[in-house]
């Protein structure tokens, strides 16, 4: 099979509606922060969930990017980067907290409120190394990125500009969910994922002029 550059854009269009459906799913049924929740079937399935959204995010971020790169600027490289390098460690947290902290809840409950205090900024009794500080760089780099890579493609105008305006706000609106109830806070996440699915959307059903130049 011949792979072309449009071919490869339009499955990541793809990948980013998917990585944004499955983000709305998070935010919709992401259980407390507590050590009771993370034994629950609701627990490990919410932080499934979150690994494919990290997986494809990259994917889809990577395309989207792709598509726009040469009118996006610098801007939107900035916020390429800075909202893929969030995606990478929203993968390896949810990958610890799925496969992880199930285990450990009923023998190193101490270790597991602690980890959990990372999210709620409730004080831990366990060391947990540079953890804290690597998750206090996911906020930065969340808000920023979305920021960032809204309004660059709201100003390339090739995807949907509406869609890019629902990242950027989404992710400018993340420091609202601390003034939230617990159970309201990961609902925060909905107008991020709702975005990042139409940008997908408009990238996979997109019709260029341009004949495919076959890359492989």
């Amino acid at each position: 099979m011949t792979i072309t550059a449009p071919h490869l854009v339009r499955w990541a269009g793809v990948c980013a509606m998917i990585a944004g459906i499955l983000y709305v799913g998070v935010g919709v049924f992401h259980p407390p922060n507590v050590l009771s929740s993370v034994t629950a079937a609701s627990w490990t399935m919410v932080h499934i969930l979150a690994i494919a959204m990290s997986f494809f995010g990259l994917l889809g971020m990577a395309g989207l990017y792709a598509r726009q790169a040469d009118k996006s600027g610098w801007l939107g490289l900035a916020g390429y980067i800075l909202f893929s390098l969030w995606l990478a460690l929203m993968l390896g947290f949810a990958f610890v907290e799925t496969f992880v902290l199930p285990r450990l809840a009923t023998v190193l409950p101490a270790f597991v409120d602690g980890f959990l205090g990372i999210f709620t900024g409730s004080a831990s009794t366990i060391d947990l190394g540079v953890l804290p500080t690597i998750w206090s760089v996911t906020g930065p780099l969340y808000i920023l990125g979305g920021l960032l890579f809204g309004i660059a493609t709201f100003r390339a105008g090739i995807l949907p500009r509406w869609a890019a305006v629902m990242l950027a706000l989404g992710t400018a609106l993340a420091p609202v969910a601390a003034l939230l109830p617990p159970a309201l806070a990961p609902k925060i996440a909905i107008p991020v994922g709702l975005g990042l699915a139409w940008l997908g959307y408009g990238l996979a059903v997109e019709r260029r002029g341009t004949s495919p130049e076959s890359i492989t």
